[in-house]
């Protein structure tokens, strides 16, 4: 795992004066304390012992920041200096791409989508791997985009993938090229130091006529496998057109449904490519060029709907190092491939698939996105992939028959409970029985209970907000109820309205909400929520879904930052908490859950980030992570 520096940030105090904060790390000796110093004196009266943060109510805009590492009455370690940050949050340039033309002359241009965060160059700060989405060139960004879900039709304009330091250095910029279509399910990239050698790469499917960060270009740069027209009879209505004679079609102008596809491994440092392999599975399996007829066979349609829904994520499968899982389909059809990225090699560790005699009762029961957590306690990582979970070892470990759904979260939820949970929305009633959210046993897939819902739940998440129940409260979109986590009603309140995002942002240990450019804070007393922050002048990304460019505890102590952009699309805007915290944490980023949970966070649908413990009212003191930290910082 990443061998992290300090991280101290100093923002004004919520109540006067700057708060600086800095990170609590695994690799800290036990009993370690901390001073802090403004423009070179001491300002603690003591060593501090408690909480990573300390508010110097005599700081100013122009003060500057060290903290100092004690252990055992000496000064081991200092802090690089933090300046303050006026605003609340770091400004970071960014290069919008240029705008283009589709060949069906549909102008676009470029919105800062989604973002990942890691090590590249080894110094213990992270840098930001940035998505850029084509979007219609008439703004505001809420304009229709030209990014395409699955089930629609149309030319889409390149995917680009970009580097930038903290300080808004451009790394490098990766052109995906005009065979890898733009949408929320086709690119999924993970970034993680897969070969241990204190730096950071990036692994995503790529195609013919992708251009590294180095401007070579992968396989054939003349091949177009994007479809110029025609259509495909159909039985789906969303994207498709209704005939005369009450007949659907599917549209194929500008989708992929041939060509070669492969997994990628990029220099983390300087975009150059430095493996591939073919994808596993072929969207043919066994062919780059499936009829339609093979498609709908072997994925549930001839159009590529559901073929081309792509899920990607990072997991410990041997306990010790990371692995690449990348994954393609979850409705008719799931199928999933480990990868290793070792010595300089990239080999496939194993796969997995719906379809294998034995594992019929897994398809149709993924998600719109994955999770990663060690499910049933052996020191493995599972892929948690919607209603169904694989064990480290590429085996079906359960599928709980509830099918597909657009969110879901995973983690410590119910502490009266062994182990962990998963909760989540569901959206197929009429296979499921009629359920719309449940809670599940993450070890064995039981549903713990349930929530009726008569249509499509769209959105369910489970937080602490209220400490006079112990666990993680739990709502969704399917009713006005929000529950226990043991599933009982709370009387006298309505469910919160947001259902987004979730943040760990003030002082306590409840958990905080997210929507759009806000962040705001249950009452339980009242049933109602305020605004913490409104980050006037940033914009939130994923259309509908209106979640950030990436939520993370990126420095300062557990708490997390969030990232937005602006509008003109010139910046991202990193916020920090201006609120102390007693609370003493290390680094959520040290905890394996959470820290592979920022890895596949830009996957499709993002949801929220959780560590491996519980952390909310009335939680116990997690023991510290035992990691191997590599890099320089160490």
């Amino acid at each position: 795992m990443e061998a992290l520096d300090r991280g101290a940030v100093a923002v004004p105090a919520k109540d006067g004066g700057n708060l600086v904060s800095w990170r609590l790390l695994a690799t800290d000796a036990p009993g370690v304390t901390f001073d802090v110093f403004r423009d070179g004196v001491k300002i603690t009266p003591h060593p501090l012992t408690g909480g990573t943060d300390f508010v110097d109510t005599g700081g100013t805009p122009a003060s500057t920041y060290v903290v100092r590492t004690r252990v055992g009455g000496r000064y081991v370690g200092a802090s690089k200096p933090a300046v303050v940050w006026k605003d609340g949050y770091l400004s970071i340039p960014i290069q919008q791409p240029p705008g283009g033309t589709t060949p069906a002359g549909e102008a676009f241009t470029y919105t800062a989508h989604e973002a990942s965060v890691a090590d590249l160059d080894g110094d213990g700060r992270y840098e930001i791997i940035l998505k850029w989405d084509p979007v219609g060139a008439q703004r505001p960004v809420t304009s229709p985009s030209n990014a395409k879900d699955n089930a629609f039709d149309g030319y889409t304009g390149p995917v680009y993938i970009d580097a930038y330091t903290q300080d808004g250095k451009r790394l490098w910029r990766i052109d995906m090229g005009r065979n890898i279509r733009a949408g929320a399910h086709y690119t999924q990239f993970q970034v993680y130091d897969y070969d241990g050698d204190g730096r950071a790469e990036m692994a995503v499917r790529t195609s013919d006529g992708t251009i590294d960060g180095t401007g070579k270009v992968l396989g054939d740069p003349k091949a177009d496998w994007r479809e110029t027209g025609g259509e495909r009879t159909s039985t789906d209505r969303t994207g498709g057109k209704v005939q005369p004679d009450g007949s659907i079609v599917a549209p194929l102008q500008g989708r992929i449904l041939k060509g070669p596809e492969y997994l990628t491994i990029f220099d983390g440092l300087t975009g150059k490519a430095l493996a591939s392999a073919p994808y596993w599975p072929q969207r043919g399996m066994g062919t780059d060029a499936p009829t339609g007829e093979q498609l709908k066979e072997i994925w549930g349609d001839n159009y590529g709907n559901r073929s081309d829904r792509f899920l990607a994520g990072t997991a410990y499968l041997d306990g010790e190092r990371p692995s690449i899982v990348m994954a393609r389909g979850y409705y008719a059809r799931s199928t999933l491939a480990a990868w290793d990225w070792r010595d300089g090699k990239l080999t496939r560790r194993w796969t997995f698939d719906s379809a294998t005699p034995g594992n019929e009762t897994f398809g149709d029961n993924g998600n719109h996105q994955l999770s990663v957590a060690d499910v049933d306690g052996d020191g493995k990582d599972e892929i948690v992939y919607g209603s169904m979970a694989i064990d480290d070892d590429g085996k079906g470990l359960w599928s709980s028959g509830l099918h597909h759904g657009d969110a879901m979260i995973v983690g410590d939820l119910d502490p009266t409970h062994p182990g962990l949970e998963k909760f989540g929305a569901h959206e197929e009633i009429r296979k499921n029985g009629g359920i719309g959210s449940a809670m599940l046993d993450a070890r064995t897939g039981k549903v713990l209970w349930s929530t009726p819902a008569d249509t499509d739940t769209g959105r369910a998440v489970a937080a602490d907000i209220d400490p006079r129940f112990p666990g993680a409260e739990a709502w969704a979109s399917n009713g006005d109820t929000l529950y226990t986590a043991q599933g009982k009603p709370i009387p006298g309140v309505r469910r919160p309205r947001e259902m987004s995002f979730l943040v760990w942002w003030d002082g306590d240990d409840l958990r905080e909400l997210y929507d759009r450019n806000r962040i705001t804070k249950w009452d339980w007393t009242t049933g109602k929520t305020h605004t913490l922050l409104e980050a006037t002048g940033a914009t939130a990304t994923g259309g509908t879904k209106n979640i950030p460019v990436v939520s993370a505890d990126l420095f300062g102590d557990w708490r997390e930052e969030v990232v937005w952009h602006t509008p003109d699309e010139k910046f991202l805007r990193i916020y920090t908490t201006p609120y102390p915290t007693d609370r003493r944490l290390v680094t959520l980023m040290h905890d394996a859950q959470y820290r592979v949970a920022i890895a596949w966070q830009n996957t499709a649908y993002n949801q929220p980030p959780q560590p491996s413990f519980e952390l909310g009212a009335g939680m116990k003191t997690p023991p510290v992570p035992k990691i191997v930290a590599r890099g320089s910082a160490r």
